[in-house]
């Protein structure tokens, strides 16, 4: 079935409308950050570069590092703009550009996110690098899709809701396993997590400047959750979206976070960027084992 010119907008050169990469630009396994500013970290990395290119906060560049082909993309902040990367990066591999069609057979893509968070559990501390096993959407943005039920723990999803007293005026909670395969590659290196990914940096994750909360109490709700052994370890605000798209749409996709708040203890790190270096240095260490 041909995809029509307004649902899939593809640039005059080639490349897909807002992330500006070509097919032939894309490599297999896709390192994702928020700050456009941090693609630049990859770079002295790279022992060639293949591609580069930036549009609006979407930065990215292609690369060889340890003999494989990597490619680095901003994604910038919040959910709606991974709706918009992976949908992107996926009909990069799977459709055919100059026929609108999707291509016979499936390219299944590494989707790592490397990204900053906050503790919301006592023994977790600072600098700590968590990989998010089970990611909790509480944007609603996964809940546009008609497939949300095949790949979500909907078990976890009632005995959230039922823990939380969740606000009727609020979209439903979405509960992301990872990647099967991502987990095992980083389990022995990062902090085993279920993280809140959040539909904002304020309100939605509990933080209270001049407005009220609708759930007053999420904080100690969220932190005092419990369900088959996982407890919530961390908020930011991308990782569930990243993992929903991804597995409905058959990739491999997790998200690794450093810590730069503790939520319970209410510190911070403001010099946190040499820690996340490590932590790039690690996922590319990973990917090209």
């Amino acid at each position: 079935m041909r995809i029509a010119e307004s649902e899939l907008i593809i640039n005059g050169d080639g490349s897909a409308f807002h992330i500006h990469i070509k097919p032939s630009e894309l490599a297999d396994t896709v390192l994702l950050v928020g700050d456009p500013g941090r693609v630049q970290m990859f770079v002295p990395y790279f022992e060639k570069i293949e591609a580069q290119g930036q549009s609006r906060e979407f930065a990215f560049v292609t690369g060889i590092y340890h003999g494989k082909r990597i490619t680095a993309l901003s994604h910038g902040i919040g959910p709606d703009n991974i709706d918009i990367v992976a949908t992107e990066l996926d009909a990069l591999a799977n459709v055919d550009f100059a026929t609108r069609e999707e291509k016979p057979e499936h390219k299944r893509l590494t989707l790592v996110r490397i990204g900053t968070c906050g503790a919301i559990q006592p023994e977790i501390p600072l600098g700590s690098f968590v990989s998010s096993h089970i990611s909790i959407g509480t944007d609603g943005m996964f809940n546009w899709y008609a497939n949300r039920d095949k790949v979500c723990l909907l078990d976890f999803e009632e005995a959230f809701k039922k823990h939380c007293n969740w606000n009727k005026h609020l979209s439903d909670p979405y509960f992301v396993r990872a990647s099967e395969r991502l987990i095992k590659l980083f389990e022995p290196v990062t902090v085993k997590g279920m993280t809140i990914s959040a539909g904002g940096f304020y309100g939605p994750q509990g933080r209270i400047v001049r407005q009220g909360l609708a759930m007053p109490n999420m904080l100690e709700d969220f932190e005092s959750f419990e369900y088959k052994g996982c407890k919530v370890t961390n908020f930011e605000m991308e990782g569930a979206a990243l993992a929903g798209m991804a597995a409905s749409l058959g990739h491999d996709a997790i998200t690794i976070c450093c810590v730069i708040a503790h939520r319970y203890l209410k510190d911070a790190n403001t010099d946190y960027k040499p820690r996340v270096a490590e932590l790039v240095k690690l996922v590319m260490d990973k990917v090209t084992e």
